[in-house]
């Protein structure tokens, strides 16, 4: 039975990343920090399964992450642990460049301390947002890097320091250079599921409005569970190296809002430019999106598109398992069943608080 150590556990990927392994009869370990605690639904489901661990380490502590990996002897490490999201990384970018960055050395190093870098294969999680402001279109694994934030160039830096492992000590180190992928369970704060919630809540009646920023910036969106089938697949290569993962289709925020609405019977009609583009209900007349000045990034990243080629030929990967128009329906699908059930347990809660009052029940 192989052994894997997935950080970032508690996240998106990593939670998917947990099931595809488990199916796989690995035994898997996930890093978590303690201040996740509160934040493990995505992985719920799995900690009673006798094949799944967990283990407090943060990419910030060297000395805690060269204890687990001492304990676990991992055969593959899955590092995905990040401070991911973009606008964040230019409010903490110290922060974000600690774990993004120095923490990639941090679990490089304690492979190597454990005398672990002969045996244990280590998946590093990269990004399409290395690109930058795109030199050429579509990207592959020799377009040129131009970071354009913080979180970009952390993640820069830890690209670079894998391919040095690898060259300097011939560690079985890769890089997966990751566009966007969304599903069910990516983090509200993020555009896409910002729009499916909205879209939920409005046709629930929960939520008047919805505000974005640029509406015409383009992703390479692709669905999460099947890009952890290929982060798998790159440790089973032959030989180490370093791959594009992505659909190799493009789609702007604006038509990401269009299909999410359209899934709960409402088509938007886009009305504008720029800071006063607004999206209204054909029906109706009514704004339902509007752009806000609070969503522009100091420097922003619009025309992201990959080119999966390589992973396609090398590693045998299918990008195209889930297309774009049923990844947004998924995702829609799923947020109208969290509003609804968030609205019935409100009415369930209300209705007992009224009862108590009542001295109906005690």
């Amino acid at each position: 039975m192989k052994t894997a150590l997935i950080t970032g556990v508690t996240g998106q990927d990593g939670s998917y990343l947990s099931e595809f392994l488990l199916e796989k009869g690995y035994d898997v370990h996930g890093l978590i920090r303690r201040s996740s605690v509160d934040f493990r639904e995505r992985i719920a489901h799995l900690e009673g399964h006798k094949n799944f661990h967990l283990h407090y380490g943060d990419l910030g502590d060297s000395l805690g992450i060269v204890q687990v990996i001492n304990r676990v002897k991992p055969d593959e490490i899955y590092n995905l642990a990040a401070q991911s999201h973009v606008q964040v990384s230019f409010d903490s970018p110290e922060y974000t460049a600690n774990v993004d960055a120095t923490g990639v050395l941090r679990i490089q190093e304690a492979v190597r301390l454990c005398g672990l870098e002969k045996s244990c294969k280590i998946y590093q999680a990269s990004t399409s947002e290395l690109y930058g402001r795109v030199e050429s279109v579509p990207q592959n694994e020799e377009t040129p890097f131009h970071p354009y934030s913080p979180y970009a160039v952390a993640k820069q830096y830890g690209y670079w320091i894998v391919k040095e492992y690898r060259d300097a000590y011939n560690m079985f180190c890769c890089n997966g250079i990751l566009f966007n992928h969304e599903s069910e369970r990516r983090g509200e704060t993020f555009v896409t599921r910002k729009i499916t919630l909205a879209a939920a809540r409005i046709s629930q009646v929960k939520q008047d409005k919805l505000y974005l920023g640029n509406l015409s910036s383009l992703r390479d969106w692709g669905y999460a569970k099947d890009y952890v089938e290929c982060m798998w697949l790159m440790l089973q290569n032959e030989k180490p190296d370093d791959f594009v993962v992505a659909t190799g289709e493009q789609h702007s925020v604006r038509e990401f809002c269009l299909l999410a609405f359209r899934e709960v019977g409402v088509e938007l009609e886009f009305k504008g430019e720029g800071i006063d583009e607004v999206g209204v209900d054909k029906a109706t007349g009514r704004v339902l999106v509007e752009v806000s000045p609070d969503f522009y990034r100091p420097t922003d990243v619009v025309n992201l598109l990959g080119d999966p080629s390589k992973a396609k030929r090398i590693l045998g990967w299918n990008p195209q398992k889930t297309s774009f128009a049923e990844l947004v329906k998924l995702m829609v699908k799923s947020d109208i069943a969290k509003i609804a059930s968030e609205g019935a347990a409100k009415r369930v809660k209300l209705n007992l608080e009224e009862y108590l009052e009542k001295g109906i029940v005690k």
